[in-house]
């Protein structure tokens, strides 16, 4: 007898599990005045209205979104409340010295409380738990990897990293052919809907008026011109990470790169009692084609990684739909890592897209003269950076010099991606390499990187 089959798409599970996606907001009526438009209601966009209204509650501000809050990557990504700083923190320490590279690191820590503190303040209840984060080796190439990459973060103040053996992981979460580990505390889990979900709700309660159903057409200087009527402001900012490209003169801005998630239904307590996970700990790995996954509040686990990386010409998906093949291999890879699961039926697949600059660099972005602003980039790392960035945003609009505004992604700009069909070309080589790196080192013993990774992370920019 076949399988049933995966429901898949419907935008996310998170959404699913909040009775499905939200009625949609009004519209925009027609044409608007405002202080500050705010384009796209994702974490990126309401956390910015967020502080605005705040810091400054007679300011005019309008958030406009094609289809509702949290439809992006901001209601469908793993959960991780983490400390990432994208890009690195030697390429800040290269352009702004070792300093400021360290502020990046310890404004990010701060973020993750940050955010947390914000949810109990406005009653958002996203199933928050500050457990760390934990990432694995499985083979000996990942933890030669491993170890490499702790020395180098040991090496920073405020990384906070312990490595941890093999009995050491398994006392945290117990995975089949673990070698070793590398945590950190500065992560949370979360429920990505209920957080961005609440957000719009307390960004309401402030006084922004949220635009849905809008489609933002062209950004330009004092204008937002949408399908519904041109919103006229002396601030116009852009927040639409992954869905960047289908803005006019913006297709080669950012890339959007495809993310997809599987969810398990609830697995019973005996599985608990054997694998662990106490502590709610989110969970990565060392493959050159990462997974990530969290526990959920009602014991699932939402396990995620690349599925076809990019679809051709920047286009992006409409209701989250990921590949069969795709469902198959996380199905295949979260069995790998608890094989005890392999008898809980998976209870939905989805995909997403999040922002990618050529450089892999997250930035922050305002110029006085023209009143535009922007953030993104986030390279799938934004559940914190787009708190920090809504900060950091504020401050350029309110035009006050603080220790957000002079952190070193403030005015970072990356050149344009390639024109087709050299960009597809390329990504789909780059992770092409990064599988045949991962299957090389399965089945081999050296802790030597595999050489397709070397190939790839060199047409990446990433070496």
């Amino acid at each position: 007898m076949a399988e049933p089959a995966v429901p898949n798409g419907d935008v996310s599970w998170w959404w699913r599990d909040l009775g499905g996606t939200p009625a949609p907001r009004a519209p925009l009526p027609g044409d608007l005045d405002a202080d500050v438009a705010i384009v796209g209601a994702g974490y990126t966009g309401l956390w910015t209205a967020y502080y605005l209204k705040r810091e400054q509650p007679d300011l005019r501000v309008v958030v406009l979104e094609q289809r509702f809050a949290g439809f992006g990557a901001s209601g469908r990504n793993g959960g991780w409340l983490t400390n990432t700083v994208t890009g690195g923190r030697e390429r800040y320490a290269g352009t702004h010295g070792r300093n400021a590279a360290i502020a990046q690191q310890r404004a990010l820590n701060e973020t993750v409380d940050e955010v947390i503190a914000v949810a109990a303040r406005e009653g958002i209840d996203a199933d928050i738990v500050k457990g760390g984060e934990l990432e694995v080796a499985r083979t000996p190439a990942q933890l030669a990897r491993l170890r490499a990459s702790a020395a180098a973060e040991q090496s920073w103040p405020h990384t906070d990293v312990e490595v941890m053996d093999a009995a050491a992981t398994a006392s945290r979460i117990r995975i089949a052919g673990t070698l070793g580990a590398v945590w950190h505390p500065h992560c949370a889990r979360v429920h990505p809907a209920k957080l961005v979900r609440g957000l719009a709700e307390a960004v309401e309660r402030l006084g922004v008026t949220i635009h849905e159903q809008t489609r933002v057409i062209e950004i330009a200087p004092g204008r937002a011109v949408t399908d519904r009527g041109t919103v006229r402001a002396t601030h116009v900012l852009r927040a639409t990470e992954g869905f960047t490209a289908d803005l006019r003169g913006e297709h080669r801005t950012w890339l959007p790169m495809n993310s997809s998630m599987i969810v398990t239904e609830p697995l019973a307590g005996g599985f608990w009692d054997a694998v662990g996970w106490d502590a709610r700990d989110t969970l990565g790995d060392f493959a050159h084609v990462y997974m990530y996954a969290q526990r959920t509040a009602d014991d699932r686990i939402a396990f995620g990684g690349r599925g076809v990386p990019y679809r051709y010409g920047s286009r992006v998906d409409t209701d989250g739909t990921t590949q069969q093949r795709t469902i198959a291999s996380l199905t295949r890879l979260l069995h790998d890592f608890f094989p005890d699961a392999a008898a809980t039926p998976i209870a939905h697949a989805w995909a997403g897209v999040l922002g990618v600059s050529r450089d892999w660099a997250a930035t922050v972005v305002h110029d006085r003269a023209t009143g535009l602003g922007w953030a993104g980039g986030y390279v799938g790392t934004g559940v914190t950076a787009t708190n920090l960035a809504g900060r950091t945003l504020a401050d350029l609009v309110l035009e006050r010099d603080s220790e957000l505004t002079r952190l070193p992604w403030v005015g970072h700009r990356a050149k344009r991606w390639e024109a087709e069909p050299l960009r597809w070309t390329a990504v789909n080589a780059i992770y092409t390499a990064y599988r045949l790196a991962d299957l090389s080192e399965a089945s081999g013993s050296s802790s030597r990187t595999a050489w397709p990774a070397h190939v790839a992370d060199w047409v990446a920019g990433r070496h």
